[in-house]
Protein backbone atom coordinates (compact mmCIF):
# COMPACT_ATOMS: atom_id res chain seq x y z
CA UNK A 1 0.00 0.00 0.00
CA UNK A 2 1.12 3.49 -0.79
CA UNK A 3 0.64 7.02 0.83
CA UNK A 4 -1.66 7.38 3.78
CA UNK A 5 -3.67 9.62 1.30
CA UNK A 6 -3.72 6.23 -1.25
CA UNK A 7 -5.10 4.15 1.69
CA UNK A 8 -7.43 6.57 2.74
CA UNK A 9 -9.13 6.58 -0.72
CA UNK A 10 -8.63 2.65 -1.23
CA UNK A 11 -11.04 2.38 2.35
CA UNK A 12 -13.69 5.26 1.15
CA UNK A 13 -14.18 3.97 -2.09
CA UNK A 14 -14.18 0.15 -0.05
CA UNK A 15 -17.20 1.63 2.10
CA UNK A 16 -18.87 3.19 -0.74
CA UNK A 17 -19.01 -0.34 -2.61
CA UNK A 18 -19.45 -2.04 0.51
CA UNK A 19 -22.78 0.13 1.14
CA UNK A 20 -24.10 -0.43 -2.33
CA UNK A 21 -23.92 -4.05 -2.29
CA UNK A 22 -27.24 -6.28 -2.29
CA UNK A 23 -27.41 -8.18 1.00
CA UNK A 24 -24.97 -9.93 2.99
CA UNK A 25 -24.20 -12.21 0.23
CA UNK A 26 -23.32 -9.90 -2.40
CA UNK A 27 -21.54 -7.76 0.56
CA UNK A 28 -19.01 -10.45 1.44
CA UNK A 29 -18.58 -11.38 -2.16
CA UNK A 30 -17.06 -7.95 -2.67
CA UNK A 31 -15.59 -7.82 0.31
CA UNK A 32 -13.20 -10.54 0.24
CA UNK A 33 -12.37 -9.09 -3.24
CA UNK A 34 -11.74 -5.71 -1.61
CA UNK A 35 -9.46 -7.33 0.64
CA UNK A 36 -6.61 -8.80 -1.72
CA UNK A 37 -6.63 -5.34 -3.34
CA UNK A 38 -6.28 -3.50 -0.14
CA UNK A 39 -4.39 -5.10 2.49
CA UNK A 40 -0.87 -5.24 1.30
CA UNK A 41 0.65 -9.46 0.35
CA UNK A 42 -3.01 -11.28 0.84
CA UNK A 43 -3.05 -13.01 -2.19
CA UNK A 44 -6.46 -15.25 -0.88
CA UNK A 45 -9.36 -13.79 1.71
CA UNK A 46 -12.30 -15.53 3.23
CA UNK A 47 -15.21 -14.54 5.21
CA UNK A 48 -16.71 -17.48 7.66
CA UNK A 49 -18.09 -17.75 10.64
CA UNK A 50 -16.97 -19.80 13.69
CA UNK A 51 -19.21 -21.72 15.96
CA UNK A 52 -17.86 -22.31 19.38
CA UNK A 53 -18.00 -26.09 18.74
CA UNK A 54 -14.81 -25.24 16.18
CA UNK A 55 -16.80 -25.53 13.04
CA UNK A 56 -16.17 -23.75 10.39
CA UNK A 57 -18.78 -22.45 7.82
CA UNK A 58 -17.15 -20.08 4.66
CA UNK A 59 -19.38 -17.48 3.49
CA UNK A 60 -17.57 -15.85 0.68
CA UNK A 61 -14.18 -16.45 -0.74
CA UNK A 62 -11.88 -15.17 -3.40
CA UNK A 63 -11.52 -18.66 -4.66
CA UNK A 64 -11.78 -22.31 -4.06
CA UNK A 65 -8.45 -22.70 -2.18
CA UNK A 66 -9.95 -20.76 0.60
CA UNK A 67 -12.98 -23.29 0.66
CA UNK A 68 -10.86 -26.00 0.42
CA UNK A 69 -8.59 -24.73 3.31
CA UNK A 70 -11.45 -23.88 5.47
CA UNK A 71 -13.20 -27.22 4.98
CA UNK A 72 -9.93 -28.89 6.03
CA UNK A 73 -9.01 -27.30 9.50
CA UNK A 74 -12.84 -26.92 10.39
CA UNK A 75 -12.24 -28.72 13.86
CA UNK A 76 -9.96 -25.50 14.70
CA UNK A 77 -7.09 -27.90 16.03
CA UNK A 78 -3.53 -27.49 15.86
CA UNK A 79 -1.06 -24.45 15.46
CA UNK A 80 -2.02 -24.38 12.06
CA UNK A 81 -5.49 -22.64 11.63
CA UNK A 82 -5.61 -20.54 15.24
CA UNK A 83 -9.31 -19.34 15.21
CA UNK A 84 -10.15 -20.43 18.82
CA UNK A 85 -8.07 -17.59 19.90
CA UNK A 86 -9.97 -15.19 18.61
CA UNK A 87 -12.85 -15.42 20.98
CA UNK A 88 -10.70 -13.11 23.17
CA UNK A 89 -8.68 -11.70 20.66
CA UNK A 90 -9.55 -9.81 17.11
CA UNK A 91 -6.08 -9.72 15.07
CA UNK A 92 -4.41 -13.08 15.12
CA UNK A 93 -1.34 -13.46 12.75
CA UNK A 94 0.12 -16.91 11.52
CA UNK A 95 3.65 -16.04 10.49
CA UNK A 96 4.53 -19.54 9.16
CA UNK A 97 2.17 -22.05 8.15
CA UNK A 98 5.21 -24.72 7.21
CA UNK A 99 6.48 -24.64 11.12
CA UNK A 100 2.78 -24.80 12.26
CA UNK A 101 2.05 -28.58 13.74
CA UNK A 102 -2.14 -30.00 13.15
CA UNK A 103 -2.92 -28.91 9.70
CA UNK A 104 0.50 -26.69 8.29
CA UNK A 105 0.82 -29.31 6.01
CA UNK A 106 -2.90 -29.14 4.28
CA UNK A 107 -2.29 -25.45 4.19
CA UNK A 108 1.00 -25.80 2.90
CA UNK A 109 -0.09 -28.21 -0.04
CA UNK A 110 -2.42 -25.38 -1.25
CA UNK A 111 0.57 -23.01 -1.77
CA UNK A 112 -0.07 -20.75 1.55
CA UNK A 113 2.07 -19.85 3.16
CA UNK A 114 0.79 -17.02 6.29
CA UNK A 115 -2.36 -16.27 7.51
CA UNK A 116 -4.03 -12.96 9.06
CA UNK A 117 -7.38 -13.21 10.95
CA UNK A 118 -9.43 -10.46 11.41
CA UNK A 119 -12.74 -10.89 13.92
CA UNK A 120 -15.25 -9.12 12.43
CA UNK A 121 -18.37 -9.40 14.87
CA UNK A 122 -19.23 -12.00 18.06
CA UNK A 123 -21.47 -14.02 19.67
CA UNK A 124 -21.12 -16.05 22.78
CA UNK A 125 -21.78 -18.80 20.64
CA UNK A 126 -20.08 -18.16 16.87
CA UNK A 127 -17.93 -14.93 15.17
CA UNK A 128 -17.24 -13.85 11.83
CA UNK A 129 -13.82 -13.46 10.71
CA UNK A 130 -12.14 -12.21 7.55
CA UNK A 131 -9.37 -14.07 6.79
CA UNK A 132 -6.34 -13.57 5.01
CA UNK A 133 -3.94 -15.64 3.32
CA UNK A 134 -0.66 -15.23 1.32
CA UNK A 135 1.23 -17.42 -0.84
CA UNK A 136 4.87 -15.73 1.33
CA UNK A 137 5.59 -16.45 4.53
CA UNK A 138 5.67 -13.95 7.22
CA UNK A 139 3.86 -11.68 4.34
CA UNK A 140 1.46 -9.71 7.39
CA UNK A 141 3.53 -7.13 9.11
CA UNK A 142 2.09 -4.08 11.02
CA UNK A 143 1.20 -2.62 8.16
CA UNK A 144 -0.76 -5.19 6.89
CA UNK A 145 -2.63 -5.34 10.39
CA UNK A 146 -3.66 -1.45 10.57
CA UNK A 147 -4.62 -2.11 6.92
CA UNK A 148 -6.76 -5.52 7.65
CA UNK A 149 -8.42 -3.68 10.83
CA UNK A 150 -9.30 -0.50 9.01
CA UNK A 151 -10.63 -2.36 6.40
CA UNK A 152 -12.51 -5.10 8.52
CA UNK A 153 -13.84 -1.99 10.29
CA UNK A 154 -15.98 -0.95 7.46
CA UNK A 155 -16.64 -4.34 6.66
CA UNK A 156 -18.30 -5.24 10.07
CA UNK A 157 -20.04 -2.13 9.82
CA UNK A 158 -21.37 -2.65 6.44
CA UNK A 159 -22.54 -6.32 7.68
CA UNK A 160 -24.54 -4.97 10.45
CA UNK A 161 -25.84 -2.30 8.19
CA UNK A 162 -27.33 -5.10 6.10
CA UNK A 163 -28.44 -7.10 8.89
CA UNK A 164 -30.42 -4.62 10.61
CA UNK A 165 -32.25 -4.12 7.06
CA UNK A 166 -33.27 -7.67 6.58
CA UNK A 167 -34.26 -7.88 10.27
CA UNK A 168 -36.66 -4.67 9.67
CA UNK A 169 -37.68 -6.19 6.08
CA UNK A 170 -38.00 -9.41 7.96
CA UNK A 171 -40.45 -7.89 10.64
CA UNK A 172 -42.44 -5.77 7.99
CA UNK A 173 -43.40 -8.93 6.29
CA UNK A 174 -44.19 -10.95 9.25
CA UNK A 175 -46.31 -8.26 10.33
CA UNK A 176 -48.29 -7.78 7.33
CA UNK A 177 -48.60 -11.89 7.12
CA UNK A 178 -50.35 -12.01 10.75
CA UNK A 179 -52.20 -8.71 9.58
CA UNK A 180 -53.71 -11.00 6.32
CA UNK A 181 -54.13 -13.84 8.58
CA UNK A 182 -55.93 -12.59 11.66
CA UNK A 183 -58.67 -10.87 8.74
CA UNK A 184 -59.16 -14.19 7.43
CA UNK A 185 -60.18 -15.72 10.76
CA UNK A 186 -61.95 -12.70 11.18
CA UNK A 187 -64.16 -13.57 8.08
CA UNK A 188 -64.25 -16.92 8.68
CA UNK A 189 -65.07 -17.24 11.95
CA UNK A 190 -67.15 -13.78 12.85
CA UNK A 191 -65.05 -12.75 15.70
CA UNK A 192 -62.92 -9.40 16.40
CA UNK A 193 -59.00 -8.85 15.41
CA UNK A 194 -57.96 -9.33 19.41
CA UNK A 195 -60.38 -12.87 19.57
CA UNK A 196 -58.23 -13.97 15.82
CA UNK A 197 -55.20 -13.20 16.73
CA UNK A 198 -55.76 -14.80 20.35
CA UNK A 199 -56.56 -17.64 17.96
CA UNK A 200 -53.16 -17.50 16.07
CA UNK A 201 -50.67 -17.38 19.48
CA UNK A 202 -52.50 -20.05 20.93
CA UNK A 203 -52.38 -22.26 17.66
CA UNK A 204 -48.77 -20.99 17.52
CA UNK A 205 -47.68 -22.35 21.17
CA UNK A 206 -49.71 -25.80 20.73
CA UNK A 207 -48.36 -26.41 17.80
CA UNK A 208 -44.78 -24.91 18.93
CA UNK A 209 -44.53 -23.92 15.54
CA UNK A 210 -43.74 -19.58 14.78
CA UNK A 211 -46.89 -17.30 14.86
CA UNK A 212 -45.22 -15.75 11.44
CA UNK A 213 -45.37 -19.61 9.48
CA UNK A 214 -48.88 -20.44 11.22
CA UNK A 215 -49.89 -16.87 9.48
CA UNK A 216 -48.11 -17.86 6.20
CA UNK A 217 -50.13 -21.46 6.11
CA UNK A 218 -53.55 -19.54 6.25
CA UNK A 219 -52.95 -17.09 3.70
CA UNK A 220 -51.36 -19.44 1.67
CA UNK A 221 -54.09 -21.84 2.02
CA UNK A 222 -56.34 -18.85 1.55
CA UNK A 223 -55.11 -18.15 -1.34
CA UNK A 224 -55.54 -21.45 -3.11
CA UNK A 225 -59.40 -21.14 -2.49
Amino acid sequence: MGSTGSLAESLAAAAIALHEADGRAETARIAVRLATDIVPDADHAGISVVERAGRVRTVACTDEVVRTVDAATSCGAGCAMRRPELWTTPVVRIADIAECDGHGAVLTGSGLRSVLFLRLRGHQRRFSVLTLYSRKPRAFDDESVRTGRLFSAHLGIALESVEVQEQLAEAMHTRDVIGQATGILMGRMNIDAAQAFDRLVSASQKGNVKLRDIASRIVEVRATE
